[in-house]
């Protein structure tokens, strides 16, 4: 097949508007096995994806190196490769983030597992909230692109107020934020203040942790070291990044009232990616695949209908009924 190109931002790149996001193969999604991770990306990039999320603590570096053997191993034309930096902080706090020395490492390091000389999109990695106010983290950034080793940087945030303080500054590029069924408020303010500033969005945790391909139930048992099991309640990081902050319980009975939308031949995993390409202000999805199967399935949403106007209305009133309450306040 192929995939719709969408501009990303200022930046003058066309990237997929389905991408591969590589936290599962790198690590906290219960264990998954080198020859999976790579023939996922592979999948992947056999069906057009162009663009790449990573970080350099998944997998402590393991996504990033698996990334660049893949790459040099397919050669050919490159696609984008994004990853990030700040989570390696201990602690993680503004403080670290000051220090430009400390960042240029992460960047060396992250240059050293991607095996290339030039990163070409570096987002600083869901950092304190206090750093969106501290221009002189995005002075370094900035004098970190004049030195060569970055061409782009951008940021990946919790919040929606984090994503609007951080479009204030004039490089960033780029704005990665959960967007889902589930997580709908950036479509409230922030996408229109993208739009205009011409800044690209990332969507992540598109399917909510899995929760929205509807294979989830009361009785699914995830392993020791799968978040989903041992984040439930933000014990790790932020609990919004598992199963989208919704409690599990609540999740399964907005699921099931969504089942019924789902399009003939197609599946729920597919009509929720589907739904987020509905809004104009996303660049590029990067949902995770643990699998070739699950990475070619991610794909192939890009080829259903758009959704009716019906549909995304139930969509609406679902999240209203059932999630709103529990998340649409707090991120």
């Amino acid at each position: 097949m192929t995939l719709s190109k969408r501009k990303f931002g200022r930046t003058g790149w066309n990237v997929s508007e389905i991408g591969f996001g590589a936290w599962a193969i790198g690590g906290s999604w219960g264990s998954v096995g080198e020859d999976d991770a790579r023939a996922a990306l592979n999948a992947a990039l056999d069906s057009g994806v162009t663009f790449i999320d990573t970080a350099d603590v998944y997998g402590d570096g393991r996504s990033e190196r698996i990334i660049r053997d893949v790459l040099r191993e397919r050669g050919g034309e490159r696609p984008i490769v994004a990853t990030k930096l700040g989570r390696r902080l201990d602690p993680h706090v503004t403080s670290g983030y000051l220090n430009k020395h400390a960042l240029e490492g992460f960047i060396d390091r992250s240059l050293s597992n991607l095996g290339v000389d030039t990163l070409d999109l570096v987002q600083l990695h869901c950092p304190p909230t206090e750093v969106y106010y501290r221009p002189e983290v995005f002075d370094a950034m900035d004098s970190l692109v004049a030195a060569g080793k970055i061409r782009f940087y951008g940021v990946s945030v919790e919040k929606v107020e984090e994503a609007l303080k951080a479009i204030e500054y004039p490089n960033v590029v780029s704005v990665q934020i959960i967007y889902n069924m589930f997580r709908q408020r950036p479509a409230e303010l922030f996408f229109r203040e993208a739009l205009k500033k011409n800044v690209a969005v990332i969507a992540r945790v598109p399917l909510a942790s899995g929760m929205l391909t509807g294979k989830l139930s009361a009785d699914s048992v995830f392993a020791a070291d799968d978040h989903r099991a041992f984040n439930r309640h933000g014990e790790a990081f932020d609990v919004g990044e598992t199963f989208s902050g919704v409690p599990y319980d609540v999740a399964l009975k907005a699921v099931d009232e969504l089942r019924g939308l789902v399009p003939v031949d197609a599946s729920m995993a597919q009509l929720a990616l589907r739904w987020i390409l509905m809004e104009d202000a996303v660049s590029v999805i990067i949902p995770g695949s643990r699998n070739a199967a699950q990475a070619a399935s991610n794909v192939s949403a890009a080829n259903l209908a758009p959704l009716s106007n019906a549909t995304m209305q139930r969509v609406r009133d679902v999240y209203k009924q059932y999630i709103a309450p529990h998340v649409h306040q707090r991120w």
